[in-house]
């Protein structure tokens, strides 16, 4: 007995604006929509629970790579590994000149392109399939099919693509920290970029003005760095589903549907053959923004 007959009550077709709301709202502890854009009283499990999951199937899959690696000929899948790992470490070498942090910051940037990547892929998937299992199981469970939400791409989230600009703002302070020292860092954060003054007056003025400049720096990096990511996957997303409304108003056989259905097929398939460009072109953005951040923590004004 489904949950519509065991309660009585009949939902009608979604329309198409309800389809796409109902498809951007997470999975949360609020159970509902999200009201404002920061909400600091739910968090969207969804989307905590496949970045977790994906992290941890990318870190077995390069651990699996490592542990089998050979000296011999490489199978397909060791290549592809080694091809990948070079071309980080092509990367990370040109941005960061100490070999000491290489060895940290190598790893870290091959995990964030693999992880972010594997992210971004997770549009790849009918838009409808992992949402759909979701509801029936939320229904065998008691509960409205029609409340099931469920959204799988982590990074169409910017809850989750602002939690990682901010784990790099974070290790952007600690090599910060690590490079300069306490002191040369609070040094600099009051005397650039402008500099600093011998009048007292001047340098305390200079000192509050450089400081500002620091902290908007900052911010705006890490803003626009998670921002850019989450922009680019959201938008990729929701022309998903625009796609997939152009199906769905199937009203039988004729020329309207016909050619909807025919238009949503092209368009799907077009539209996902870009889109793996952009999957990837985002992923290595992300990287490199990362080591290029990394690589300012570095350098001395």
């Amino acid at each position: 007995m489904t949950t519509e007959a065991a309660t009585g009550v009949v939902h009608a077709a979604p329309t198409p604006s309800e389809y796409i709301v109902h498809h951007l709202t997470h999975f949360n502890t609020l159970g509902e929509k999200q009201a404002a854009i920061v909400d600091w009283h739910t968090f969207n499990l969804d989307t905590i629970f496949y970045s977790i999951l994906l992290g941890l199937t990318v870190c077995f899959f390069l651990w699996r790579a490592a542990s089998k690696a050979t000296s011999g000929v490489p199978g397909r899948f060791q290549a592809a590994v080694e091809v990948l790992v070079e071309m980080v470490a092509d990367q990370a070498k040109g941005v960061i000149h100490s070999p000491a942090s290489r060895k940290l910051v190598a790893p870290l940037a091959l995990t964030v392109f693999v992880w972010i990547f594997v992210m971004n892929a997770m549009d790849f998937l009918p838009v409808d399939a992992i949402p759909g299992i979701w509801a029936h199981i939320y229904g065998a469970l008691g509960h409205d099919e029609h409340h099931a939400f469920m959204r799988v791409v982590p990074t169409a989230d910017l809850n989750g693509t602002l939690g990682l600009s901010i784990g790099v703002l974070l290790v952007c302070l600690f090599y910060n920290i690590k490079i300069k020292g306490i002191g040369g860092w609070a040094h600099e954060l009051v005397c650039a970029p402008f500099g600093t003054s011998k009048n007292p007056v001047f340098a305390v003025v200079l000192g509050i003005i450089n400081f500002a400049m620091q902290l908007i720096e900052f911010l705006a990096k890490t803003v626009s760095h998670g921002m850019r990511l989450f922009g680019n996957m959201f938008a990729g997303e929701l022309l998903f589903m625009l796609i997939a409304l152009m199906g769905a108003a199937w009203t039988g056989w004729n020329a309207t549907s016909i050619l909807l259905w025919g238009g949503q097929v092209i368009a799907g398939s077009v539209w996902a053959i870009f889109h793996i460009l952009i999957v990837l072109l985002q992923a290595f953005i992300f990287m490199m923004l990362t080591l290029v951040y990394i690589g300012q923590a570095h350098e001395s004004h």
